[in-house]
């Protein structure tokens, strides 16, 4: 027997749920300013922790290869700590999209059912789509986790 399909909001549910959001577009900060703050003073912390190695000599002296891999990891670092901090979440009446390391983009067509995820650090909106991977979002902002929470009630999974 085939699993049912999974039951989409009707278009007045959609609508209803867009109006409820607000004005769109929507948009706001992906990561809450306080996560990004202690990205960047872990970054500094690991800078001057690498600064104060970089001054031992002699037998205390770090190796090269250690030297180069923690500077190549901490430049990864650093390129998401810029992303935390630039990065914007948009709800509109086409979708969903946020601006990352790559560009997240769902459009509301596509979504099968969404979850929405509380976490402390920040809350997420995980989106199942048609093909493909699920599509995580996070809010940054009380208005961008007060329409995840709503979308996440209109698109649950209903069979």
């Amino acid at each position: 027997m085939p699993a049912p399909a999974l039951a989409r909001p009707t278009p007045e549910e959609h609508a209803h749920l867009l109006h409820q959001i607000g004005p769109l577009p929507l948009r706001g900060r992906a990561w809450p300013r306080w996560i990004a703050a202690i990205a960047w003073l872990v970054m500094a912390l690991i800078l001057w922790r690498l600064g104060a190695a970089l001054q031992l000599k002699g037998t205390q002296a770090l190796p090269m290869l250690v030297i180069v891999s923690v500077a190549v990891c901490l430049g990864a670092l650093l390129w998401m700590s810029a992303h935390m901090w630039t990065s914007i979440t948009e709800i509109s009446q086409y979708g969903i999209r946020q601006s990352w390391i790559t560009r997240r983009e769902v459009s509301w067509p596509e979504i099968q059912s969404t979850r929405f995820i509380p976490l402390i650090a920040t809350k997420k909106l995980v989106c199942f789509v048609q093909k493909g991977r699920p599509v995580v979002f996070q809010a940054g902002t009380p208005e961008l986790q007060a329409a995840f929470a709503r979308i996440s009630l209109v698109y649950r999974k209903r069979l």
